[in-house]
């Protein structure tokens, strides 16, 4: 077993640890930083920057599709058509542009990058295995930086048709109807994309309101928009699950069954604090 010797160590590369890491590095300390994948954790692969190319790319395909629905301006266009895989491949072009960023920095810091996952064995020593076998790194301080994760309801667990903010931004094809549980903003920015690309979208909130965290007069433009997309909004609800291949269970009471192709579970995240030994750590 290969084995690295280090003063510091960081588990997770995303914006907190690769910061810790690049800075730690700017001032000499003999650092290494480690994660299963590319750096930049999850607003730069899975978040923030991905979602939003997405959005961008489903205002510019609504704008088309308008366009082309409205001869009397004098402005002649076909049907707009969409490759989502172009689409999807394009928004992946992005992220990789700026993993390959944030991977130049930990270099010009002599910060080492590690892939793999790790595994912490005690607060001095970490296993991690990467695609080349496993690696025993033994530090002197570690940082645990190991980001968040989509929360997993009982009712609705992630698998098949059942898909999470991660899983909503590498589909192959828009689902013709779109169930979104989780009226929050990750919930409703990439609902309205995939209404404005063609879904019929649903979105199930068990607030009395969408966006229950924001003040209620910044909420209502959003609500109104929502109307506009023609996105349905049941508020007060709860998803209960499903009922046959291609219904959501959902309502006050459970009792309505919303038909829909892909069930998009958005209620939050949480601390990702397990799988690589750190609950445990004091």
């Amino acid at each position: 077993m290969r084995e690295i010797q280090c003063r510091l160590l960081v588990i997770g590369a995303g914006p907190g640890g690769y910061v810790c890491a690049i800075r730690a590095g700017q001032l000499g300390v003999d650092t290494v930083v480690v994660d299963a994948e590319p750096p930049g954790g999850t607003c730069l692969n899975v978040g923030c920057i991905p979602s939003k190319a997405l959005i961008h790319a489903a205002e510019e395909f609504h704008r088309l599709a308008q366009l082309s629905s409205v001869p009397s301006m004098g402005i002649s266009a076909g049907p707009a058509r969409l490759d989502l895989g172009a689409t999807m491949a394009w928004k992946d072009g992005i992220v990789e542009r700026l993993t390959g960023g944030v991977a130049t920095l930990l270099r010009k810091a002599k910060v080492r990058l590690v892939t793999g996952r790790a595994t912490v064995r005690d607060g001095k020593t970490v296993l991690v295995e990467t695609p080349e076998g496993p690696v025993q790194i033994r530090t002197e301080v570690l940082v645990i930086a190991t980001g968040s994760e989509p929360i997993e309801i009982p009712a609705l667990p992630f698998g098949g048709k059942v898909i999470s903010s991660t899983d909503a931004l590498a589909l192959t094809e828009v689902p013709g109807r779109l169930a979104v549980v989780g009226g929050g903003y990750i919930g409703l920015e990439l609902g309205i994309a995939y209404a404005k690309l063609g879904a019929e979208v649903t979105v199930v909130e068990a607030a009395p309101r969408i966006l229950p965290q924001y003040d209620a007069e910044l909420t209502r433009p959003v609500a109104q928009r929502l109307t506009q997309l023609g996105v349905r909004v049941l508020t007060g609800a709860r998803a209960g699950g499903l009922s046959d291949a291609r219904a959501a269970r959902a309502g006050v009471d459970g009792a309505e069954d919303i038909q829909a192709d892909k069930v998009l579970v958005t209620v939050g995240r949480r601390p990702r604090a397990t799988g690589a030994g750190v609950a445990g750590l004091r």
